[in-house]
């Protein structure tokens, strides 16, 4: 995959000493990455902070771009390492008040408004579901569904993001899938008792 001409462009401007040009870089894939880690992490902060230490890292980083895959796809890779070390400290000490392991912060991870007042309640309860399912995953399943599901990057790019054969990549996929399908059968469930 080529640098698409423009972020080519910005990149060497940011390289000559334009800040400017790479704060360009920042808006175009911003709401991009911020979107995917929302998924990824289930907190809107979270998903702020470890955007902000992406893009800094990519900055500072970014004479070692090798022009080899796309920006945003090695922006990604930057951010993703992010995650997994916020996920990391996150598991190692921060529970809630009640002592169940549950962060009581938890925010929905769609944060998209609907402007249209006659939208049914049905529908923002059903994704309300599926992201509550897919916060459920183990982190390895539900890394792997977003990138192909939201990010629509290819078996190919995920093993390599994830830094695991593509059968495994496959299998993780497959199985997050199975997963949802399962929860929110029993939640259907529930709801039709």
């Amino acid at each position: 995959m080529i640098v698409a001409s423009d972020d080519s462009r910005l990149i060497e401007s940011t390289l000559a000493g334009n800040r400017d040009a790479f704060g360009e870089l920042v808006l175009k894939y911003q709401d991009r990455l911020f979107g995917t880690l929302c998924h990824m992490l289930g907190s809107f902060h979270d998903a702020r902070d470890v955007a902000q230490d992406a893009f800094l890292l990519a900055y500072q980083k970014l004479g070692s771009f090798r022009q080899e895959s796309s920006f945003y796809a090695w922006l990604f890779r930057i951010a993703y390492h992010a995650a997994v070390s916020s996920r990391r400290k996150v598991r190692r000490g921060v529970h809630s008040l009640n002592g169940d392991g549950e962060s009581d912060d938890h925010e929905p991870t769609d944060h998209r408004l609907d402007s249209d007042p006659t939208s049914p309640l049905s529908s923002a309860e059903t994704t309300s579901q599926i992201q509550a399912a897919l916060a459920q995953l183990p982190p390895e399943y539900k890394d792997a569904l977003v990138l192909k599901e939201l990010e629509g990057f290819r078996y190919e790019e995920i093993a390599e993001l994830l830094n695991c054969p593509v059968g495994t990549v496959r299998s993780r996929i497959h199985r997050a899938r199975q997963l949802l399908r399962e929860r929110l059968a029993r939640v259907v469930e529930r709801e039709q008792k």
